[in-house]
């Protein structure tokens, strides 16, 4: 006789659309906690996070970095010279094989895909490739493309929406991957451009304008703003745009591309203002759009933002109570670290474990510049508006000792603290490595740390990090 098994003896049925770093996150969790675990992924695990965006772009701008650092080692008294003919020594170029480049970051990518993937299946997740959609909130329809089924059908106690997003693409600029590019499509230049022209100051566009000035392309960026990177710390998107502006590249500020074209030898950009640009190649950064379309959602009853984002709260749930949705796809911090973040707390709420809400207040952003900027907490803007009370200390990181050593000339920390209790409240650090060095500042505001707390801590001498004590310690205040 087979026997029945109770509803609280039946493992909890998870199903995840979308194997980002969120879908990821939320199947490992899943897992971890005894459920069922179904994972539906279309192009790889990882998603467009791992193969197209987030590892291949910075492994691109790592190996910028290291050009860079070659071209600029002349200043700290290191010299390269090859013997001529004559027997003379003579200066090397320093130049970037594109082709080799681009073929390592995609095998690196899909080496990380695989990685995770293995990890997946140690945890026992099931692994299904495939496009799911919702068919109301408890059943998810996977179209497989396998022989003899067009579709498998999951029935879900938990459905975890990870579809992530695409970039915003123009009927005035079409992409065609071959000179007019999205940022997922960049991977398959052989060749540095001669000059790439980057659509959009945002941070993508910022990004890779950085890093193919730094491997020898000229390089026009196009900003709609007063400024690059708007939205962004003033002090530290002007860095950026004087950086920028040194390198040679070409910053056209108050500037909207009306189209873009292909001509006979590369493209041409029409600004709205009548004015054309001509170089070998365009970017088009102008933003993401969610992949929410046609997957079920408004169907099964979940709510959408006017962008397409999904709805989501501080455990990362819809307004239905067993659908959640995490990362690019949902009302938050486009950035991996919080889909991660939003994965694991899903699952721990979906399944009853102790769970935090996310803050994104607390939560550290960078831009992968050269030098980067990283972000966290209240911003000066804020401040300066009275929706944050706080005061601002500022230094510049030509007066730190490390810094003079590494030939770093350009860069400052600043330090938000709260008025009267001088509780940090947030920070931006201009920085090589500022990505790295923003942790200490996250630590003070999670915990609640003052400033004096901040500047009791004993940094390395002679370190970048001494001049978050610095600005912590001047930030002191003497009671009257």
């Amino acid at each position: 006789m087979m026997e029945r098994v109770s509803a609280f003896e039946r493992k909890q049925r998870v199903v995840i659309i979308g194997g980002g770093p969120g879908g990821y996150e939320a199947a490992l969790a899943g897992a971890l906690l005894g459920a069922e675990v179904t994972l539906i992924e279309r192009t790889g695990v990882g998603g467009s996070a791992i193969l197209t965006d987030v590892v291949p772009s910075k492994s691109l701008i790592a190996t910028a970095e290291s050009a860079a650092a070659i071209r600029d080692a002349s200043q700290l008294g290191v010299q390269f010279s090859v013997r001529g003919a004559s027997g003379r020594p003579q200066k090397p170029e320093v130049s970037v094989n594109l082709r080799a480049v681009n073929r390592r970051l995609l095998s690196l990518a899909a080496k990380q895909s695989l990685d995770m993937k293995a990890d997946l299946e140690k945890a026992g997740v099931t692994i299904v490739q495939g496009e799911g959609r919702l068919d109301g909130p408890g059943r998810v329809v996977v179209s497989t493309g396998k022989q003899g089924a067009d579709f498998d059908e999951f029935e879900a106690d938990t459905i975890v929406v990870s579809v992530g997003s695409r970039p915003r693409q123009l009927p005035s600029a079409m992409p065609d991957g071959e000179r007019i590019f999205t940022w997922t499509q960049l991977y398959g230049l052989e060749e540095v451009p001669e000059h790439l022209i980057v659509v959009g100051s945002g941070v993508t566009g910022a990004e890779f304008a950085s890093a193919y000035s730094l491997i020898g392309a000229e390089v026009t960026l196009i900003s709609s703003r007063d400024q690059v990177l708007p939205g962004e710390d003033t002090d530290a998107a002007g860095v950026i745009e004087d950086v920028f502006t040194r390198q040679g590249m070409h910053v056209l500020s108050k500037s909207r591309a009306e189209k873009v074209e292909r001509t006979e030898t590369g493209v041409v950009v029409t600004l709205t203002d009548g004015r054309t640009v001509e170089g070998s190649h365009c970017l088009m950064a102008v933003g993401s759009i969610p992949n929410t379309a046609g997957i079920g959602l408004e169907e099964a009853g979940i709510e959408l933002a006017d962008s397409g984002n999904i709805l989501v709260n501080r455990v990362a749930r819809t307004n239905l109570p067993n659908v959640y949705a995490v990362g690019d796809c949902a009302d938050a911090l486009p950035l991996a670290s919080v889909a991660s973040m939003q994965g694991r707390t899903a699952m721990f709420h979906a399944l009853g474990d102790a769970v935090d809400p996310i803050s994104m207040r607390t939560v550290a952003s960078n831009i992968f510049t050269q030098p980067e900027i990283a972000t966290v907490g209240w911003s000066q803007r804020e401040i300066e508006e009275g929706i944050a009370q706080g005061e601002v200390y500022r230094i510049d990181l030509a007066t730190n000792a490390r810094a003079k050593m590494m030939g770093v000339e350009d860069g400052f920390v600043k330090l938000f603290a709260r008025t009267g209790s001088g509780t940090v409240i947030g920070g931006v650090i201009v920085a090589p490595k500022a990505s790295e060095l923003i942790f200490p500042v996250t630590m003070a505001l999670e915990h609640r740390l003052t400033v004096d707390q901040l500047a009791r801590v004993f940094p390395v001498f002679p370190s970048l990090t001494g001049s978050i004590s610095d600005a912590a310690r001047a930030m002191h205040r003497v009671e009257p």
